[in-house]
């Protein structure tokens, strides 16, 4: 058996996997094929990232919702600038705690049950926000969601390598950032016109509902073949494999791949093991990406969007700013889900970075170089600030920074946004990805904390294009990171890339 397992690793003639050896001929062609078009890998994935639909939901949840409760007649439930400021990033936070959590839930309940587990602290949450009759009910729902949200950012890329065929692994690693744009797009929707008619608290009970569905969906789904057999349960994963691929196809051929794979990492990983390249490389490389992806400054940019584009929105009115955002964000990403099995990994990488290290310049060049009556002194009052100022005269001028954050978004999310989680997902040991993948998680969102928290001092001290400038720096790193330490994970099985790191071999990526 032996010989059979390990022959589709190394023999391909073409640059794509194969699951089967070239040796079946056309028939296993066809057989490959099959299993491609296996519907219920799909619907397993769309169970999946309903989760990151919450997320979505979740993360942007106050932009409508904030002046609502700035106006509220009850004091307890009225926000001020402290309040508000609080109510916006504590679900980061949550979020972070949930990833600390994760780092166990993934490999002790195993990736699908983690993420059903997160749908409780958020259904919770959504209620004790739809209920809430004072500050602390709203913050401590916060907080839930956000958890809930760490949780699902750690577990559904995971789950979603794992089931994968290699040949679409790369579209259906792109499905978790489109659902989270359209959650937030469906949020904007909502925001804009639901709670005018009825009231804010039901944007929280609409939040209830893709949870509620993603529940009820995943009890009919398998769990990852590689978890099962990371456990023992060799028969089930045989069964989830066949599930996935379809019964007419030779999913045998690579059932036996991904068991001589977990063989080789039966037991948890420990201290001793982590000095092995073959564990630490694949965590900083990582965790590396996730850093420099906050760093970027993505988080600030969506957290200030209004505030920036109220100093610029010449012809757009500030209410269609965010779905505008949004559209962008949504329409890059689809980019990114069909090109990354063609074009690969790197190349969207190069190119998400080369744009958002124009943008970034470009803004800071803009923000130092126009006169303070026109860019300093109104943007730092209006980033402090959400009050109204008075309109200045239509400058097409500003036109400038308006476009160069639209790119700075689009240029995100063709690479740095989906594909960080990607990668994340493929490249992590089968033994260290439930508690990498939490850490990664972890870092993720307390950067993206304390880069938010200290935006706004900095712009006041310094001024909006210290910031700037400073993302366009971290821009130039992540192309010099991409070129010299993130392997082209495209077409690739989890088991060769596991055996590229193992030994060094980069015939096995080829």
């Amino acid at each position: 058996m032996e010989p059979s397992v390990r022959e589709p690793l190394v023999r391909k003639t073409t640059s794509s996997y194969r699951t089967f050896p070239e040796s079946a001929g056309k028939r296993l062609d066809k057989e490959y094929l099959r299993s491609l078009r296996n519907k219920w890998l799909y619907l397993a994935v769309f169970a999946a990232v309903l989760g990151n639909f919450n997320f979505g939901f979740a993360l942007v949840y106050p932009s409508p919702v904030i002046p609502a409760l700035e106006a509220h007649p009850s004091p307890a439930l009225r926000l001020d600038q402290h309040t508000a400021s609080w109510f916006g990033s504590v679900f980061m936070l949550g979020a972070a705690a949930g990833g600390l959590s994760a780092m166990f839930l993934n490999d002790r309940l195993g990736r699908k049950l983690s993420i059903m587990f997160s749908a409780v602290p958020s259904v919770v949450g959504y209620a004790l926000m739809a209920s809430a009759q004072g500050i602390g009910m709203l913050l401590l729902g916060r907080v839930l969601t956000g958890y809930a949200g760490g949780v699902t950012s750690a577990s559904i890329p995971v789950y979603i390598s794992e089931i994968s065929h290699p040949g679409v692994r790369g579209m259906l690693g792109a499905c978790p950032q489109i659902m989270a744009v359209l959650g937030s797009l469906l949020l904007y929707a909502l925001g804009k016109y639901l709670w005018l008619v009825l009231d804010w608290r039901w944007l929280a009970v609409a939040g209830e509902v893709p949870v509620l569905v993603m529940i009820v969906l995943l009890c009919f789904m398998p769990n990852s073949p590689r978890f099962l057999l990371s456990q023992g349960k060799d028969d089930e994963a045989l069964g989830s494999l066949c599930w996935l691929r379809g019964k007419d196809t030779d999913y045998t051929q690579e059932y036996e791949q991904i068991k001589a794979s977990v063989r080789k990492q039966s037991r948890q990983v420990s201290c001793a093991e982590i000095k092995d390249p073959f564990i630490y490389k694949p965590i900083l490389i990582a965790v590396g990406m996730r850093f420099l992806q906050q760093l970027s400054g993505v988080t600030c940019v969506l957290v200030y969007l209004q505030s920036i584009f109220k100093k610029t929105s010449v012809i757009l009115k500030p209410e269609y700013d965010a779905a505008l955002v949004g559209l962008v964000r949504l329409f890059s990403v689809a980019i990114a889900a069909v090109s990354m099995d063609k074009a690969g990994r790197k190349i969207l990488l190069f190119v998400s970075a080369g744009v958002m290290l124009v943008s970034n310049l470009t803004m800071g060049l803009y923000s130092y170089f126009m006169p303070a009556s026109q860019n300093g002194t109104i943007a730092n009052k209006t980033l402090v600030s959400s009050a109204n100022l008075p309109a200045e005269p239509t400058n097409y001028i500003t036109l400038i920074p308006l476009l160069a954050t639209m790119f700075f978004i689009m240029g995100y999310a063709m690479g740095w946004g989906p594909i960080t989680w990607l990668l994340m997902s493929e490249i992590l040991p089968l033994k260290a990805r439930g508690v990498a993948s939490g850490l990664c998680v972890v870092v993720s969102w307390l950067t993206a904390f304390t880069l938010t928290q200290f935006f706004l001092r900095v712009v006041v001290a310094f001024g909006l294009e210290v910031p700037f400038l400073f993302f366009a720096v971290i821009c130039t790193a992540n192309i010099l990171f991409t070129g010299c330490c993130v392997p082209e994970t495209k077409g690739r099985s989890l088991e060769q890339i596991e055996a590229f790191f193992r030994t060094g071999r980069r015939s096995f990526m080829r």
